[in-house]
């Protein structure tokens, strides 16, 4: 595997970082993960369909974060094209490429668009089989929320390909001046729930703090053996909802009670009115 450092920053900031070799060698690697793209895309085509595992060759050779960063170039270039689907198109709107002008287009992916958003397709469905936890698992403001004592989403990007799992993105947030929403620190003193390892970050490497309807079994256990945290019992109530095992009374189907009427038998016991006005 193409192990090259993915450079995230233009030709003019390496310069006054004083970084371009940096700069140099992950372009080429852009360059060359173009290329593979589209010897992919070449060979699995046949005309009418794109065989769904041409991606896998690539993401073998570059992995997740440069194919992608090479297919989100792509698509920024190229963002007047109509053959590019709606939702490859906002995909692309949360990537952040910096602007080279003389620079990112030589790694535009050459392909066909129509056949090029197919592929970027079937990337972003490899990357939703990883079944990493995302923004959308979230809750509350990122930007207004005190992280103190939270189950924190690390952000896949901060990790290495190898690391992307959801034990590895669940963090327990401790202390830190990056905790505060609004303090000039950024600094956010960790510990990761799978494995217990103590570490330093930044605000900005988390995604957001963990909605208790996503928190998977073993991280609660973890929290409560470690942590001495216990959930509330509508904490307890909405896990076990979303799980299939609680069925709140609103949604329960409505009992039937029908009337049973008396039937005459034999040998059953008569009571008669004794009142004197009859």
């Amino acid at each position: 595997m193409n192990d090259t450092y993915l450079y995230p920053y233009s030709s003019a900031e390496a310069r006054d970082r004083n970084e371009l070799s940096l700069w140099r060698e992950s372009h080429k690697a852009n360059i060359a993960c173009r290329n593979a793209i589209e010897d992919a895309i070449r060979q699995n085509f046949d005309g009418m369909h794109l065989d769904k595992n041409c991606i896998t060759p690539v993401l073998d050779e570059y992995g997740y974060k440069r194919t992608a960063w090479v297919l989100a170039n792509t698509l920024h270039e190229l963002k007047w094209d109509g053959r590019f689907g709606h939702a490859n198109k906002q995909w692309v709107e949360c990537a952040c490429i910096p602007k080279d002008i003389n620079h990112n287009s030589d790694f535009v992916v050459r392909s066909h668009p129509a056949v090029l958003d197919g592929f970027v397709t079937f990337y972003r469905k490899a990357v939703q089989a990883l079944n990493l936890f995302g923004a959308e698992h979230c809750v509350g403001d990122r930007a207004e929320q005190d992280f103190t004592g939270k189950v924190l989403v690390l952000s896949p990007d901060t990790l290495k390909e190898s690391c992307w799992s959801q034990a590895d993105q669940l963090w327990y947030a401790r202390s830190g001046f990056g905790c505060e929403p609004h303090s000039s620190g950024r600094a956010v003193f960790a510990t990761c729930l799978s494995d217990g390892e103590t570490a330093r970050w930044n605000r900005e490497d988390f995604i957001g703090v963990l909605d208790d309807k996503f928190l998977p079994d073993w991280a609660r256990e973890k929290l409560e053996e470690v942590h001495g945290l216990v959930l509330g019992k509508e904490t307890i109530r909405r896990l076990m909802i979303n799980a299939g095992l609680w069925i709140p009374r609103r949604q329960r189907a409505p009992k039937i009670h029908q009337p049973r009427y008396r039937r005459p038998c034999t040998g059953e016991l008569i009571q008669i009115d004794g009142c004197d006005h009859h």
